[in-house]
């Protein structure tokens, strides 16, 4: 089965947008675990004259999960899919928080981008065609001793973490998506969780991008050698 990419993964998230919160929200664990992984950045308390990137912000739920650990701090969402992002907008945000939508892959070039203290992406980088160049341009527009927090489904290597994420996709996720017309973006999330890094290979990834202290931190739960925060710092 053939992955989406760019303006067909975007279009299929536009699609799904009215219903994804909900489906999320099923998720044991969805919104803790990412508040879990923006913690891990260890931000200042309250961040006051921090200015912190949501990269791939969707709906916001990664967005609510930094303003909790650094709720003084300016936010910036970026996110490709205009009904991700419309999702977003419609709920209460105070008034340092702003949305973009553009291409991830060119997040350098929206006005008076960077650079920024700490950049986070929850669910983002298996789904984009060229992960490498996305981290590159995150390098970029981190200030020096900026921080970097990717949340992501990245699986351990071990045949019984693969197993777990078959049989909650094929038993929770992917019958949504049918009911809601939307089998062709749960199809390419199930499968893209498969064909993507084992958590060692990302972190070799993320060093080959110029990253140093990588590190890898586990989820709790279900979500154990599935789900990890990857913690790095541009030198």
């Amino acid at each position: 089965m053939s992955l989406l990419r760019d303006g067909d993964l975007v279009a299929a998230f536009d699609h799904a947008s009215p219903t994804y919160d909900r489906m999320t929200s099923a998720s044991p664990g969805y919104s803790a675990h990412l508040l879990r992984s923006a913690r891990r950045l260890g931000l200042p308390r309250r961040g006051a004259g921090m200015t912190l990137l949501d990269l791939g912000c969707g709906t916001g739920t990664s967005t609510a999960a930094l303003l909790r650990t650094a709720p003084a701090a300016t936010l910036i969402g970026v996110d490709a899919s205009a009904g991700m992002l419309a999702r977003a907008r419609s709920k209460p945000w105070p008034r340092d928080v702003s949305f973009v939508h553009a291409p991830v892959e060119h997040m350098d070039q929206v006005e008076g981008a960077g650079p920024y203290d700490a950049v986070f992406a929850a669910y983002l980088l298996r789904n984009v065609s060229d992960p490498d160049a996305v981290l590159a341009t995150v390098h970029r527009v981190l200030r020096p001793g900026g921080r970097l927090a990717v949340h992501e489904y990245s699986l351990s290597g071990r045949t019984s973490h693969r197993l777990v994420w078959t049989a909650v996709m094929n038993g929770f996720v992917r019958p949504w998506g049918r009911l809601h017309g939307d089998a062709a973006l749960y199809r390419h999330l199930f499968r893209s969780v498969l064909d993507f890094d084992t958590a060692d290979a990302f972190c070799e990834r993320l060093r080959g991008a110029g990253f140093v202290r990588v590190r890898c931190l586990p989820q709790p739960g279900w979500q154990t050698g599935i789900t990890h925060t990857f913690l790095a710092e541009r030198p």
